[in-house]
């Protein structure tokens, strides 16, 4: 037996896929869902050491990817292609994403920091008038009842 086929049979593409889809941060039921299968199905999938063409190019097309991608894996080469080159598309309220932030979203995601702030500030400041009022109730309270 040559190497070359050697390696070939090596190749198991569902362990390459199951890889693909926990870089990209997505649960396997997620990844089943978008693709209209269960995950019971998924598991099958990741379980294989091969994978129908046809499945393989629905999976790398939810996962961004393409089939050859996920078929020539390497750990290095795909964490290096997720962080370049995924736009997360919002394609379903199941997907679980790690998003990735680019230079758009850190002006976003300060943007929402300070909305936060300011609304914590607000609340602070009700909170403290409260605060103050319940004592002057209090105050008043016990000045009446010496009074008495």
């Amino acid at each position: 037996m040559s190497d070359g086929l050697k390696d070939r049979k090596q190749i198991h593409i569902g362990y390459n896929l199951q890889r693909v889809r926990e870089i990209v941060g997505m649960k396997q039921l997620a990844l089943a869902e978008l693709c209209g299968w269960s995950q019971q199905q998924m598991s099958k999938l990741e379980n294989s050491e091969e994978v129908e063409d046809d499945t393989l190019k629905i999976i790398a097309e939810k996962l961004g990817v393409t089939p050859e991608f996920i078929k020539n894996f390497n750990d290095e080469k795909t964490v290096y292609y997720i962080q370049n080159n995924n736009t997360f598309k919002d394609n379903s309220s199941t997907q679980h994403f790690k998003p990735q932030i680019n230079n758009g979203s850190v002006d976003q995601l300060f943007q929402l920091l300070e909305k936060y702030l300011q609304d914590d500030q607000k609340k602070t400041a009700q909170i403290e008038a409260l605060t103050r009022t319940v004592m002057d109730l209090a105050e008043e309270v016990k000045r009446i009842k010496g009074d008495k």
